[in-house]
Parts: structure tokens; sequence; C-alpha cells
């Protein structure tokens, strides 16, 4: 397995975030937060002139996952389970999330994980504009599981 966190700036090079205008924008020390943005560009805008809803969406996909990836290490599983997004108003110009998970967060869905063996665990972020309006609401569900655990 790769060190996401000397590695995480080659997501600039992702080609679906490459694509689509989404880049890193900064990551924390302790890799328990990961902000990212989204440009308004000629070849990212829809019909009507806005972000593409999937953008928005994609710029929100896996950073949770992987801040829980790089934070518990190599004995979990961890996979983005489910999401949900709720768009509050269009997307124009430079959008942002920010995605965080406290150390103390992190602490308990291992003990948690530890103890039971797997859980799914909820995470929400906002997608905001320049004016730090909401655009959109994401609601991530993630999956960890011990390398460990078996079902029998």
């Amino acid at each position: 397995m790769i060190s996401l966190k000397k590695n995480i700036k080659l997501i600039n090079f992702y080609p679906p975030f490459l694509g689509a205008g989404i880049s890193l924008k900064s990551v924390n020390e302790d890799f328990t937060k990961i902000e990212v943005q989204l440009k308004m560009r000629w070849y990212n805008r829809n019909a009507v002139g806005t972000h593409f809803g999937g953008s928005l969406y994609s710029m929100t996909d896996p950073f949770y996952m992987f801040i829980l990836m790089e934070n518990l290490g190599k004995n979990y599983i961890v996979w983005d389970k489910a999401a949900c997004i709720k768009f509050k108003k269009p997307g124009l110009k430079t959008v942002s999330a920010i995605f965080e998970i406290n150390k103390d967060e992190i602490s308990n869905i291992k003990q948690y994980v530890d103890t039971n063996g797997k859980g799914d665990f909820t995470f929400t972020t906002t997608v905001r504009n320049e004016e730090n309006e909401v655009v959109a609401e994401v609601e991530k569900v993630v999956y960890v599981r011990s390398k460990t655990y078996s079902n029998n």
C-alpha cells in the first residue's frame, strides 16, 4: 500500500479529477483535514452554465476514506459504502469542500472496530462557494473492518 500522506498531491493528476477541474488545496500535517476545490472552467460547465452535479459529488468522493486509511493503518479495510448529495444552489465560480476527522473520532472508530470487527461511520461536509454559501450538502458512509475480523 502506498502512503497516501506522502503521495496525496498526485491526486491532482488523477484523470477524473484533472478533467473535472478538481484540485487539492491543502492537507494538514497529521492527515486529518483535507481541503479541495473545483474551479469553473469552460470545459466543466453544464448546459445552464453551472458546475455539473457529478463534478460536485466527485470532489467529495474519496477524502473521508483517505483520512481513515492513513490514520488507521494497514490492519484495516476502509471502503466508501454510501453517499447522499443534496444540491442547495447552483455552483458558480470556484467551490470548495473541507473533510476533517479529528484524532479523538479516529480513536473511537478504531476502538469500535477493534471491539466489533467492523462498522459503518457517517460523515458530512458542505460544498461552499466563494461567498461561503452552501452549494451542496454531502453525507458519506464509510465502512471499516479489521483485517483480523472473521464472520465465523
